[in-house]
């Protein structure tokens, strides 16, 4: 288990967590189409090319979830409950096909639970960079967190 129980953590605790990841189409397409995103920034390489951006964006919601899993190994594997929501989701830059991605996390509130005395609520502030290290989507995340067993 890499994850950290709830009385583990700190506010102001920081990761930069090791795994890092290349787009590629196929992540795109099948991740587009298995959502039923028709979007053709998305699919359709000759409207993306007709875009301002003049190539093919990466679905957004692919790159929101890569960022939580980035940062699942050290955060909460075998220790969350439930996430409990996701607030100020932003993507300042785009993501294109080819961009290598990074995921930083940071603690920025605990909260112990009122109806699990067994558990907290961690929220975390993910971020995820590209290549050229740009902010490319950030989000806070409320897990509901198991503490250290008695």
């Amino acid at each position: 288990m890499a994850g950290r129980f709830y009385d583990a953590w700190r506010v102001g605790d920081r990761l930069a967590h090791e795994i890092r990841r290349t787009v590629t189409e196929t992540d795109n397409l099948l991740f587009s189409t298995m959502t039923h995103n028709p979007q053709p920034l998305h699919i359709d390489a000759e409207a993306a090319r007709a875009s301002e951006f003049g190539q093919i964006l990466v679905n957004g919601t692919f790159t929101f979830a890569l960022m939580v899993g980035l940062s699942v190994g050290e955060t909460t594997l075998g220790t969350l409950i439930a996430n409990l929501g996701y607030d100020k989701l932003v993507m300042p830059k785009p993501v294109f096909i080819g961009d290598t991605l990074r995921a930083e996390s940071e603690v920025v509130a605990l909260k112990d639970s009122r109806s699990r005395p067994e558990a907290g609520i961690v929220t975390f502030r993910h971020e995820l960079l590209n290549q050229r290290g740009e902010v490319v989507c950030r989000c806070l995340r409320m897990a509901l967190v198991e503490r250290t067993p008695a």
